[in-house]
């Protein structure tokens, strides 16, 4: 029988079979847990990078503290993997991101261990208050535990979160997990900050940190306290950041160093009676070296070989959609000075990345702070630059206060270019784009588009380019574009315009967004049942295409709309504007496809749009049924 290459990770069903580990063993217990997420990733692709840099804090958490009656809560939750090996997923974990398997992040219903769902950044020390202040309000729960990133702290929102947990004086414990990286290498004063306090190996909590140096040899120990001094500025009768908002601070520590984590988390747990941090310094994609010589450490990768850290990247049909907005801004960039970009902690992963080879003066990386990066630009904006404010659907869902008071109300030109609109795949429903639509068109003052296809795309960034009078978004899928042919240049849009793109007689399908091609494979499905179908696209959602959708209303017998958003987008809009007028009852049936009221789970991006019921056979059997015709013969 061959011997197993992880003994120790083998006798461990759950993280209280930790507690009667040696420290030596709980060191042994994360190398063959680093080994196992790194082979398990290799399977299923994944946030590999921020995972591989906690596998030692995930093994000290686990062993110093009660879990699951103790919460602890990862932010964000992209680096959970160690965490739900070590908790009773070890034998799911190769179903990571897979349909019906593991979600990628932390998730309540999936594991007690998750005690807090994520997937967006800076919640876990707001959650954690939460169950601090349940905690001694009677509740069934202990210690709460946040494990937060360098990138993740640059939001306001961990700030505020900060500031209520001094003032409120509670225990609970925040782990500051300094990498030095969030997904782009962090950007700011923060970043530099947190740098700084990195150069001393010991920072200060009160008693807590004094005991812990007590116990040190003597050159160490005066050393430590020189660097505690110096840190913490203690010295100069003043403290760090982190002290002053309320907290004992103890740092920074090498993450890395099982001893230190042991040594550290056994005192605080021991002693501490009010909100603490603790600042750990480590390395992202931390024990696997093409993880750790890659420029992104490995955040996000599709499978790959263990042994050479070669990704299996499929060769693409078609540019992706963020690849051609990339390069249809910097092209309009380059005609027009006033064009800039901003973007929250994602260059590369909205397409700004060429623009800002181009033009690096020009591009705004604000870390993860989707607030500020949305005022910043309607304060660019004003001073009569033309920004673009490329942010994820999902993302820009943090800074819509924003949207509407600092951009709508004050109808300031912000471009908005809003990529992972629809449904995005692997990262399941906390990513999916689904919102923007109704939550856009809402507002007072803006124009809203959506590419049916690449070129379009194009097309919308030179118009968002020209457009002046007010803000104006356009949304495009995640992944490769169609294979639709290229313009040199996009061409202005007259606003609020859409396009007919296929003729027919019967039923008309009105396309607003990326689903276009799905809705021209339904049109051949008709066809084949002897219903000749009209496409349209509809280009904008606001404003509306009032004259189109009023001639595909007279000349056809039904009319579908088809969005890849959710309810109470592009499709009600179409049927407020309509009833307004008093045509819902005409001869022409009228149907809207949108997503379902439900959150749809993590899968293939065609098996998600099954789920949702927006495949082009549903489209069919929708026309079809609203034809009165047979359903099921549309579906054959």
């Amino acid at each position: 029988m061959t011997a197993s290459h992880s003994p120790i990770l083998d006798r461990i069903a759950g993280p209280s079979d930790l507690k009667s580990l040696s420290d030596g063993d709980l060191g042994a217990l994360a190398t063959e847990l680093r080994r196992e997420v790194i082979e398990a990733v290799a399977v299923t692709g994944g946030h590999l990078g921020s995972s591989l840099g906690v596998v030692e804090m995930t093994v000290a958490l686990h062993a110093v503290f009660d879990t699951p009656r103790d919460k602890l809560i990862w932010d964000v939750g992209h680096q959970c993997y160690p965490h739900k090996i070590l908790t009773g997923r070890r034998d799911r974990i190769r179903t990571l991101r897979q349909e019906g398997g593991l979600s990628g992040f932390t998730k309540r219903s999936e594991s007690v261990f998750d005690p807090f769902g994520a997937a967006h950044s800076s919640t876990s020390i707001s959650a954690a208050l939460g169950f601090a202040v349940g905690r001694d309000m009677g509740m069934e729960t202990g210690d709460s535990i946040a494990v937060i990133g360098d990138g993740s702290i640059s939001a306001g929102m961990a700030y505020e979160a900060m500031n209520n947990a001094g003032a409120e004086g509670r225990r609970l414990f925040v782990i500051l997990n300094d990498n030095e990286m969030s997904i782009a290498p962090p950007v700011g004063a923060m970043s530099s900050y947190m740098s700084r306090l990195s150069d001393g190996p010991l920072g200060k909590l009160g008693k807590l940190g004094e005991g812990l140096e007590a116990r040190l040899p003597g050159p160490l120990r005066d050393h430590a306290r020189r660097a505690r001094a110096l840190v913490t500025g203690h010295s100069a009768k003043s403290g760090t950041l982190f002290e002053e908002l309320g907290f004992d601070y103890m740092g920074p520590i090498d993450g890395h160093d099982m001893g230190q984590l042991l040594a550290v988390l056994r005192t605080a747990r021991t002693r501490a009676t009010g909100p603490v941090l603790i600042h750990c310094c480590t390395v992202k994609g931390k024990g696997y070296a093409p993880a750790e010589s890659s420029a992104d450490k490995y955040h996000g990768v599709s499978k790959f070989d263990v042994a050479s850290g070669a990704q299996a990247k499929s060769r693409p049909n078609a540019p992706s959609y963020t690849k051609v907005f990339g390069a249809a801004l910097a092209d309009e960039a380059s005609r027009d000075a006033r064009i800039v970009g901003v973007t929250a902690a994602m260059p590369a992963g909205t397409g700004l990345d060429i623009l800002a080879d181009r033009y690096p003066a020009r591009v705004f990386d604000v870390g993860i702070a989707e607030q500020h990066g949305v005022t910043f630009a309607a304060g660019m904006a004003a001073s009569g630059l033309k920004p673009f404010c490329a942010i994820y659907s999902t993302f820009l869902q943090r800074g819509y206060d924003q949207v509407v008071h600092d951009v709508a109300l004050q109808n300031l030109p912000v471009r908005f270019a809003i990529d992972r609109a629809g449904l995005v795949g692997a990262d399941g429903a906390t990513h999916a784009g689904a919102f923007d639509i109704g939550y856009l068109t809402a507002l007072p003052n803006f124009t809203v588009m959506a590419a049916g296809d690449e070129a379009e795309l194009m097309h919308m960034v030179a118009t968002a380019a020209a457009h002046d009078a007010g803000p104006i978004a356009f949304r495009y899928p995640r992944g490769e574009g169609t294979g639709a042919p290229l313009p040199e240049r996009g061409q202005i849009l007259e606003i609020g315009k859409g396009r007919i793109v296929r003729e027919g007689s019967d039923v008309a399908l009105l396309s607003f967004g990326a689903h276009l091609g799905e809705c021209h494979a339904a049109a051949a499905r008709l066809e084949a049942q002897g219903i000749s179908a009209t496409i349209a696209d509809a280009r904008f959602a606001k404003p509306l295409d009032r004259a189109l959708i009023r001639q595909l209303l007279r000349h056809h017998k039904a009319l579908i709309t088809v969005e890849q958003g959710a309810r109470g987008g592009f499709g009600a809009m179409v049927l407020h504007d309509l009833a307004n007028d008093g045509l819902l009852d005409g001869r022409c049936q009228l149907r809207t496809m949108t997503l379902p009221d439900r959150f749809i789970e993590q899968a293939a991006p065609d098996a998600m749009y099954a789920d949702a019921g927006l495949r082009s056979v549903d489209i069919a059997a929708m026309a079809a049924q609203a034809m009165g015709r047979d359903i099921l013969a549309a579906r054959r």
